[in-house]
């Protein structure tokens, strides 16, 4: 047989490459393709002992914490609030976040996914910040007044905004415009979705731990030998995974008494003002700020103020989270040992991710929700992927949302420590979309250019972005509408977005050679969970509860 005519090749075969054939290692097999996650000890359906859903409920919740607190002390500062304005708005996000965790696991997807505050929704944000109808002054004589009415107006904006996006962003779930989107994507196109779903918040991992590398250091190594080595060297073996299953609470509650020490023996007095914001453990004004007990109520800040430009921008970034989120939605099914989320399914999880933002808009959140990222990537840690378990992160949510001081207690946690979890997490998730790959032929060329020009593209343009806007101030999308040049910032700064975008466009458009059915691609594994009824595992996992599924029976 010539070197042209070897196997398949035919005259693609010039090298001679392909004749060599592995004849000592044709008993090698590789690794089987696994629909479902094998190694989950707790799956979606399965709850484990109450005492061990009270103690991963929490951590759950402790987790929660660090963008819940951020997002808002971004803000409300900037917007005129003190203390008080930035205590009360953090309890009403938690209060909130509660409030949609409990809605999407009974009624969304049915994922134990915890809803919270969304990052895609910051760059509207801040253009309703720095917008100039919100500084002017006011007749009264009196600064903080003044000041605090600054305040209201922005925030009154702000829950404008946020109110009419959530009609569109429900219209798009409830409707099945998301379901259909849905079904365009492949396994191929997915993985940089999910990939980059953990990745491209890498700004929120290291680079904020080394605000502080004294306490962000020692939790990101702590939680790696807790985790990871200590499980495996631990001569005391119990029924119950100890070492692993609860790394978070051990680790945390360490660097924080030793953030404590640090602080109480005078260890930063002569540090900058931006150190002890960081290292300190009192620095963040939440335990005064906050009341005994505070109950989050609609239009506590007033009557909400629409401006059409803002709400467009703010659409943008609804559609952002929503796709984020459906990364995080297949991360959350894959660590929960479920098939992949129905079309349907994801599309009414996008339906109630929009009534969270209805939500966050009349209870005035100063940003949107999304499905956490970092929580998808504890129930991988844990091993626990229990819907149970989510739920009672809610309730302690709503609890200390309710309780100010003590939900102040645990949220004044300094931030570097939550960015190591970041670490940690983020790329549980990111690694949840490699694992798609396995549904893929990683030996055709056709495959190599969509993800590594997804991948590239999806680094290189957010960071262009970003690069100039800390350059110049303002965005490289430069036109006389404001709203407009949001709307694609928003856009083309989210790497999830742009990745998926690119990979969606080649997948569909470049000519499949050799490639019945789709098989390259995944699209022929796919296929069968995207539509409900084609795979029996579908209902157990993502059916309504009591007889809401036969009312709103998923397509």
């Amino acid at each position: 047989m010539s070197k042209g005519d070897c196997g398949n090749g035919g005259d693609g075969c010039k090298c001679g490459c392909c004749c060599v054939h592995s004849g000592a290692m044709e008993d090698i097999k590789p690794h089987p393709v696994m629909e479902q996650l094998p190694g989950v000890q707790y799956c979606v359906n399965s709850p484990p002992p109450w005492l061990e859903i009270i103690v991963l409920g929490f951590q759950h919740y402790l987790m929660t914490l660090g963008t819940t607190v951020l997002i808002p002390s971004m803000f409300v500062n900037q917007m005129g609030g003190s203390n008080v304005e930035k205590a009360k708005v953090i309890q009403t996000l938690l209060f909130v976040s509660g409030l949609n965790t409990l809605a999407q696991t009974l009624f969304g997807t049915r994922l134990p996914s915890v809803i919270g505050a969304s990052h895609a929704f910051i760059i509207p944000m801040t253009s309703i910040l720095h917008a100039k109808r919100y500084h002017l002054e006011s007749p009264e004589p009196y600064g903080d007044y003044c000041t605090y009415h600054k305040f209201e107006r922005t925030m009154r904006g702000m829950q404008g905004a946020l109110i009419v996006t959530s009609c569109f962003q429900m219209l798009l779930g409830f409707l099945g415009v998301w379901r259909n989107v849905v079904r365009f994507i492949t396994p191929l196109s997915m993985v940089p979705l999910m990939t980059f779903t953990g990745l491209g918040l890498y700004y929120l991992g290291f680079p904020m731990l080394a605000k502080c590398v004294e306490l962000g250091l020692p939790e990101l190594i702590l939680m790696v030998i807790l985790s990871q080595y200590l499980p495996h060297y631990a001569k005391v073996k119990t029924k119950t995974r100890v070492c692993d299953r609860y790394a978070l609470l051990f680790s945390v509650a360490f660097v924080w008494v030793y953030a404590q020490i640090l602080t109480s023996s005078g260890a930063y007095h002569n540090a900058s003002s931006a150190t002890q914001a960081s290292c300190r453990t009192d620095r963040a004004g939440l335990i005064t700020g906050a009341p005994w007990l505070y109950i989050p109520y609609p239009f506590q800040w007033g009557r909400p103020t629409f401006q059409a430009g803002e709400a467009f921008a703010m659409m943008a970034a609804s559609f952002v989270a929503s796709l984020e989120s459906t990364g995080t939605f297949l991360a959350t099914a894959r660590y929960g040992s479920a098939t992949p989320v129905p079309a349907s399914v994801l599309s009414r999880g996008v339906g109630w991710l929009g009534f969270g933002t209805f939500l966050s808009g009349i209870f005035g959140t100063v940003t949107g929700c999304t499905a956490s990222v970092e929580n998808a990537g504890l129930l991988a840690m844990t091993r626990v992927g229990s819907r149970r378990v989510v739920q009672v992160s809610a309730g302690f949510m709503i609890c200390f949302s309710l309780l100010g001081k003590f939900g102040a207690f645990f949220a004044s946690i300094p931030l570097p420590i939550t960015a190591a979890l970041y670490c940690f997490f983020f790329g549980y998730v990111s690694s949840a979309g490699l694992g798609l790959l396995q549904y893929c032929n990683l030996n055709s060329f056709r495959t190599k250019f969509i993800l590594g020009f997804s991948f590239f593209l999806g680094l290189s343009v957010p960071q262009y972005f970003r690069e100039y806007q800390l350059r110049s101030g303002a965005s490289p999308i430069h036109t006389h509408s404001t709203w407009f040049n949001d709307v694609l910032t928003v856009i083309f700064t989210s790497h999830a977005t742009v990745a998926v975008l690119v990979a969606v466009i080649l997948d569909c458009s470049l000519v499949r050679e050799d490639d019945e059915g789709g098989k390259d691609s995944g699209s022929h594994w796919w296929e069968k969970f995207m539509f409900y009824n084609r795979d029996v595992r579908s209902h157990d996992f993502y059916k309504l509860p009591c007889k809401l599924n036969e009312l709103f029976p998923p397509l």
